[in-house]
């Protein structure tokens, strides 16, 4: 599997390396948090650390450290309009549940 971004998910994250030289890249993964168990993260990656997997999609590398992987692995990155605004939208096939806000999810392996 990997991970891949939407084109309007594309142009906004080389919108953001333009604007950062010591950019490489985008950082995607996973922390432990929230009412549910994980929550998404993404930020401009500065440098490849050890046990990184790295995915190119549309010459964009992302960086997925590799206790994220588990959880975020074949996830489609989006934008989407939100109020006044666009934000991010994980399109992840490892959620099998959402708490009520909507900020952290659970996956299958949280469950067993």
């Amino acid at each position: 599997m990997s991970i891949t971004l939407t084109p309007a998910a594309l142009a906004r994250v080389q919108r953001f390396l333009a604007d950062a030289p010591d950019a490489i890249g985008l950082r995607f993964g996973a922390k432990k948090t929230g009412c549910s168990g994980w929550q998404h993260f993404a930020d401009l990656a500065t440098d490849e650390r050890a046990g990184d997997s790295v995915y190119e999609d549309g010459g964009v590398k992302i960086y997925v450290d590799m206790l994220s992987l588990p959880q975020v692995d074949g996830t489609r990155i989006d934008v989407v309009k939100h109020r006044l605004g666009d934000q991010f939208m994980f399109r992840n096939p490892n959620a099998n549940a959402e708490c009520g806000c909507g900020e952290s999810f659970t996956t299958s392996a949280d469950l067993a």
